[in-house]
């Protein structure tokens, strides 16, 4: 496959062609030219107005279902709607039935994405079933292809079992990733503690739910050493600790939500369950914290959290319903509505790193592994925006800003 790429601004720090606006020829998979006005050379032309090109976008935390939950999300489809959100890879959360915690539940999913121009990488569960008793089969699972190990939403309660996988998985440089949520403090919690729950009659759960369990996983690290990743993180106070953690030489990472960086509580005022989340949606204090925590680089990188729900258990009374919201098909729009488009790309791409992927600049040789997007336009987003079998957005009927166009990615041309 042959194809020409006009008139592209490429946003790649690292690429000495960063902000420059170019063509680029791409050929079997690679980028053969970068320049101005390349001649066509019997390839395929791709031109849209304002393009921008980054390196291929990866979300590090996606739940699709299949195995055992096609209903709410296929591979397949779930591919299809990564690829035309602008996502070249995702880290596939273990949250199937059965959960993916042994050898043979990682090389299944792996292998229903052969072929597909975005790809998978699988997360392997912790603890077997993720239930939080023993732990699973890491080393095996690593050589399958997992790339990291954590229960999805689920805190371990057993903090012997968070030590001692931290201290193994360092004799294969493997990482840890623990959601932070004490389940005793949460209690039967339904949104965040605070002026809004209180108004609306809700149970709260207290910030200090996630901050105690973070202090708690962060000392833990400092004993054993390792790598630890604490995902989706939502209150002004863990960012603070998180902070701190880097501060002292602590190989810790944490994600923010999109939902968290654009939304708040005052969403509930009308009981939707599409804002019902877990972590819950926090104060506009905590927003401005985790947009500075983005700023300032305590925060790594920025997660959709992508979890489809079936209708059945959303269209409920709130203290009932499921947490998740869907999230590729709206993050980018959303996050242009408060961050910088730089920002954004850099917190889209460095998950790559982070989780040990390869990730290639944008220079003449390398592999083409691009989302094409621009910054331009405004739109409300709305059911025929979705994409994804289940259709349970915290994002609908809000403005967006930009879009993205599709990915280059394994030879083959995405285009929304």
């Amino acid at each position: 496959m042959k194809i020409i790429i006009k008139s592209a601004k490429i946003i790649d720090s690292k690429s000495p062609f960063h902000n420059q606006t170019v063509d680029l020829l791409i050929a079997d998979g690679l980028i053969e030219k970068i320049g101005v006005s390349l001649p066509n050379d019997d390839a395929e032309i791709v031109r849209f107005d304002d393009l921008h090109v980054s390196q291929g976008w990866f979300d590090s935390s996606v739940s699709f279902g299949e195995p055992g939950y096609e209903d709410r999300e296929t591979i397949a489809n779930g591919l299809n709607v990564a690829a035309k959100s602008g996502f070249t890879a995702i880290g596939l959360q273990p949250n199937s039935l059965p959960v993916i915690d042994n050898q043979s539940q990682v090389s299944f999913v792996k292998n229903k994405a052969n072929g597909f121009a975005a790809e998978i990488f699988p997360i392997g569960a912790l603890t077997k079933g993720s239930e939080g008793k023993d732990m699973a089969e890491l080393f095996d699972m690593k050589n399958a292809g997992a790339i990291a190990f954590g229960d999805y939403n689920k805190s371990i309660d057993n903090a012997n079992i968070l030590k001692i996988a931290l201290q193994y998985v360092q004799d294969f440089d493997g990482l840890v990733i623990a959601y932070s949520q004490d389940p005793n403090i949460k209690g039967n919690g339904v949104a965040n503690e605070g002026i809004v729950s209180t108004r609306l009659g809700l149970k709260g759960i207290p910030n200090l739910a996630e901050e105690l369990q973070i202090s708690r996983n962060l000392f833990l690290l400092e004993y054993t050493g390792g790598k630890l990743h604490i995902p989706t993180i939502s209150t002004a106070k863990s960012v603070e600790l998180i902070r701190e953690a880097k501060a002292k030489g602590l190989n810790v990472t944490c994600s923010a939500s999109v939902h968290h960086l654009v939304l708040t509580d005052e969403k509930l005022d009308g009981f939707d369950t599409r804002f019902k989340v877990t972590p819950p949606l926090r104060t506009e204090v905590d927003r401005q914290a985790l947009l500075n925590g983005i700023a300032d680089h305590t925060i790594d990188i920025i997660t959709s959290d992508h979890n489809p729900i079936d209708i059945e258990f959303k269209k409920m009374e709130f203290d009932t319903a499921k947490n998740g919201t869907i999230g590729l098909e709206s993050a980018f729009g959303a996050l242009l509505t408060v961050l910088p488009v730089e920002t954004i790309i850099a917190k889209l791409t460095y998950g790559r790193t982070l989780f040990g992927l390869e990730n290639n600049t944008i220079e003449e040789g390398a592999k083409a592994n691009l989302t094409l997007f621009t910054t331009e336009g405004k739109s409300t987003f709305t059911k025929e925006d979705i994409l994804s079998k289940s259709k349970n957005s915290a994002f609908l009927g809000t403005e967006l800003k930009g879009s993205p166009y599709g990915i280059f990615n394994q030879n083959q041309l995405i285009i929304k």
